[in-house]
């Protein structure tokens, strides 16, 4: 375990590899780095900053976003208090540092975290911050550096939170799409919704000696498995051996090894000049709300009052229960009973074939399209062998190729949703999970041609969000959509895992919740009392809940398509006022 450096008024610092007793001074002289077992000390978002650019260079951004509370959460806390408690300890506002700067002279944009805010959790505020950061990058043609240091997606926030996966992203996008470098620079922890996003879908990717990074995390990984975990598992060195990263840099030459990469970039060819600014959308979703803006109709009934309560009285944990329910017709099953013709495509053309992702080509009133979905099965030999709907990186590969095809091919994208989360076994981290559904979700933010996305059960973090960067997202009446478990969210939040049901009913997870949050866009309606009691009436529901959502999209030109659906995403960050005021 590394440890984090202490204040600088402590004249000695007792290293957490070898606990060997280190005079401050020497330590910070050696970059926080020990002299005797060479262990990084966790540098704080200012430290990290004053040593890798040049003195005096650091402009920060002119602005800030606003504080948000967009579900009102409270678990032994309210979530403000939180970041009360947070800005407190650390001296700064959020969980990233952002501004421009020099580095060896070469100017760049920089987003660097702060482990020490409430574990540099990426919340509406950071997505905000870094995805200005990389606007002003694409502004000023200039690389963007992203340094990251996090848990993951910010339970507090909910189903928000883990929009901001695909916000940042898309912002990546544009700047792969204009020629324009973007270096992620990987420290100790990267974990969670930042490792499976803009961690590792930039052109290069640098790790820190010392750092750790994946998907799931060590603890995570061993409850789900039940297994011992390699040596070295996650780490720097790990992640070289499995191919996950470019280099693995010692912090001494972190610096001049940006240099180089920076000037590599300014030394090639002028890139093209970016795409102008975006037009407002003709119409476009309806129900959607900005956190920190105005808020839609309704949104006032979700974020204020109890909360423990989804739309016409039911708990949020029978509703997860439900959508739990092994009787709930699979992807399988929609596509025998709503769609026609259903010819399944398999492998990720690299060696494997995940069984918890099955798709291929199907029609849908005479049309023909692509539909791709997790399968999870209804008995336990079927739950056990489709790996309950657990995609490996090649069930993310496969589902990537697969809509690659229907863009070359013209036709449209539906994707159903039910999975607990993405597969976080060591062989998928040995993979490369997080690099996989990072690599969907940018794509998806750029694939020219419709996509409609269906939660059809559970939509559970970053698994359910690979297949959910889409045009419209509907979701199931009884269906749930969160950032985390209410059973993780309990055992990082609350004393024990028993919390689970106060944890889903503050995580805001249901249909009429997000609905209401404009993270979806429509609810559809399931037989009484669940879909599992009649899955030929809910088959017939969902297939006229995806024609008309499809119908309207048809038309619309790609470049269109494309800037709606980043519209539709930029819009889940928390917009704000000038810096110095709150």
């Amino acid at each position: 375990m590394t440890a984090t450096a202490p204040p600088g008024g402590q004249l000695w610092s007792r290293c957490g590899g070898c606990a060997t007793l280190l005079y401050r001074k020497r330590l910070s002289r050696n970059l926080d780095v020990c002299p005797e077992c060479g262990t990084h000390a966790r540098l704080g978002a200012p430290e990290r900053l004053r040593q890798l650019v040049d003195p005096g260079s650091f402009v920060p951004l002119p602005d800030r976003p606003a504080d948000v509370d967009p579900i009102d959460f409270v678990d032994l806390l309210p979530y403000p208090h939180r970041l009360s408690a947070a800005r407190a300890a650390t001296g700064l506002a959020e969980a990233v540092l952002c501004g421009t700067a020099t580095v060896g002279g070469h100017r760049a944009a920089l987003a660097v975290m702060d482990f020490r805010f409430l574990g540099g959790s990426l919340g509406a505020a950071v997505g905000e911050l870094i995805t200005r950061t990389a606007e002003r990058a694409l502004d000023e043609r200039v690389p963007l550096v992203l340094v990251t240091a996090s848990g993951g997606a910010r339970m507090q926030e909910g189903a928000l939170s883990l929009m901001q996966m695909a916000t940042v992203s898309q912002a990546v996008a544009a700047l792969r799409e204009a020629g324009v470098l973007t270096v992620s620079i990987l420290t100790d922890p990267t974990y969670g919704g930042v490792a499976a996003s803009f961690a590792t879908n930039t052109d290069l990717v640098l790790a820190e000696a010392g750092a750790r990074m994946g998907f799931a995390g060590p603890r995570v990984i061993r409850q789900v498995t039940g297994r011992a975990l390699p040596e070295g598992f996650q780490t720097a060195d790990f992640l070289l051996r499995h191919g996950q990263v470019d280099m693995v840099v010692p912090r001494r030459v972190l610096r001049g090894r940006l240099a180089s990469v920076l000037a590599a970039a300014r030394a090639g060819r002028p890139p093209a000049a970016p795409p102008g600014p975006a037009s407002p959308p003709a119409g476009g979703p309806a129900r959607r709300t900005v956190p920190g803006g105005p808020a839609a109709p309704g949104a006032a009934d979700v974020a204020g009052g109890s909360g423990d309560r989804a739309a016409g009285g039911r708990d949020p944990w029978e509703t997860v229960r439900t959508a739990r329910n092994p009787g709930r017709p699979t992807t399988l099953d929609y596509l025998d009973s709503a769609f026609d013709g259903f010819v399944e495509l398999h492998g990720d053309r690299l060696g494997a074939d995940c069984p918890a992702v099955v798709g291929g080509l199907a029609r849908l009133d005479g049309r023909h399209l692509m539909v791709i979905g997790h399968q999870k099965g209804h008995s336990t030999a079927e739950l056990v062998a489709r790996n309950f709907g657990m995609a490996s990186p090649a069930g993310h590969r496969k589902a990537l190729r697969l809509m690659r095809l229907a863009a070359r091919l013209g036709l449209p994208v539906v994707t159903l949703v039910d999975t607990p989360g993405a597969d976080p076994g060591v062989g998928a981290e040995e993979h490369g999970q997080a690099a996989a559904i990072a690599e969907n979700i940018l794509t998806m933010s750029c694939l020219p041609t419709p996509v409609v996305a269906v939660v059809t059960g559970e939509g559970g973090s970053g698994g359910a969000l690979a297949l959910a960067v889409a045009d419209r997202v509907l979701m199931l009446e009884h269906a749930v959509y969160s950032v985390i478990s209410p059973e993780g969210c309990a055992a990082i939040l609350w004393p024990d895992r028993s919390a689970a049901p106060q944890a889903a009913r503050a995580l805001r997870l249901t249909a009429p919740d997000l609905c209401r949050l404009g993270i979806v866009d429509e609810v559809v309606p399931e037989p009484a009392p669940a879909a599992q009691a009649d899955p030929t009436g809910a088959a017939e529901l969902l297939r006229t809940a995806v024609t008309a959502n499809l119908l309207p999209l048809l038309d619309v030109p790609p470049a269109t398509l494309v800037r709606r659906r980043r519209e539709r995403f930029r819009r889940y960050g928390a917009r704000g006022p000038q810096a110095g005021t709150r």
